[in-house]
């Protein structure tokens, strides 16, 4: 609903929250998974949370949705804490975890049937959402038998069955093909189009972030390093387009652009080397006269847009991809 001005209320607030857990057998150590994080959702956006494993996207996701609490810091959904205000807010966010277990003997459609129970909803609402969430030809199947995309899709149901107000999910594509990660991606973008949720979503892949996503928060080391528009944030640092070339018989030196005016770094995962710039037709012929006065020769160049990839290397000196390899 719109305020008095025309504006959109926000759905949910965090303000200067951290959270920190017991390293270990020894009391004395602990790890901060959420540093000071304040954020704004506002109503229908669509908000990702990107960012590697362990960044504190899942411990953030679970203080909201009243999971965990907070060490320090204040959290309100609809202008109300969850603190006396539980059953209000539960009935208005649908959340959907990193894992859902079900009970293997129930096919889908009672599933869904079961969970509609909790919420004392009509048992036609199962039907609605089976169809919302495209599991027709699955809904006589016991769920031990559904594939990672339609346990996926049961899931999402399940986070759908109160027609929530605010939905959150934490990781919903990860270990799913390419085809079964995009079948989920057309059921949140028609969710979109169609009813006025407000999303978080948990990811660290950043094409998803940006198909289904009008608002980007890169959070590292549970920290938020940059948010806005996937626009507004390549914008933000300065050059438009980036290039990536690797050279004709010639290892990589990381001294052979030291004292030049071109910002370039090696990419050693491509064995390249990439640069950004501002205004590319004027600034390539200076590049390439460069090499060649050094006596080089360019053996494949390239010429790209600038990705959320490109922000978050800037930001940390690594790949997204890299850092989930690593954990």
């Amino acid at each position: 609903m719109n305020n008095s001005s025309g504006r959109l209320n926000s759905v949910i607030e965090v303000k200067e929250v951290y959270k920190s857990f017991r390293k270990g057998k020894d009391p004395g150590k602990t790890v901060e998974a959420v540093k000071g994080v304040n954020l704004q959702i506002m109503e229908g956006q669509f908000a990702a949370l990107l960012g590697p494993n362990g960044a504190g996207k899942t411990t953030l996701v679970e203080m909201i949705e009243g999971i965990q609490k907070p060490d320090r810091g204040e959290i309100c959904v609809t202008g109300k804490k969850w603190k006396g205000h539980e059953d209000e807010l539960h009935k208005i966010i649908g959340l959907s975890l990193q894992e859902t277990h079900f009970i293997d003997k129930l096919n889908v459609e009672e599933t869904l049937k079961l969970f509609g129970s909790f919420y004392e909803l009509h048992k036609n609402r199962a039907n609605e959402v089976i169809n919302l969430v495209d599991l027709e030809e699955k809904r006589k199947s016991f769920t031990v038998n559904l594939s990672g995309g339609q346990r996926q899709k049961l899931a999402i149901g399940i986070a759908l069955l109160n027609t929530p107000k605010i939905l959150l999910l934490d990781e919903p594509t990860t270990g799913l093909d390419p085809n079964a990660r995009r079948e989920i991606w057309s059921i949140l973008l028609n969710l979109k189009e169609q009813f006025n949720t407000s999303l978080i979503l948990t990811t660290h892949y950043m094409e998803e972030a940006e198909q289904l996503c009008d608002y980007i928060i890169i959070i590292h080391k549970g920290e938020i390093l940059r948010e806005g528009t996937t626009m507004q944030l390549l914008e933000e640092e300065h050059a438009g387009k980036r290039i990536e070339f690797a050279l004709q018989n010639y290892k990589q030196d990381d001294n052979l652009f030291t004292g030049s005016k071109f910002n370039i770094q090696w990419d050693r995962s491509k064995e390249k080397y990439t640069a950004s710039f501002k205004n590319l037709e004027t600034e390539l012929p200076d590049l390439f006269n460069f090499i060649k006065t050094k006596g080089l020769q360019i053996k494949n160049f390239e010429s790209r847009r600038k990705t959320l990839d490109d922000l978050f290397i800037s930001l940390t000196g690594r790949h997204l991809d890299e850092e989930n390899n690593q954990n």
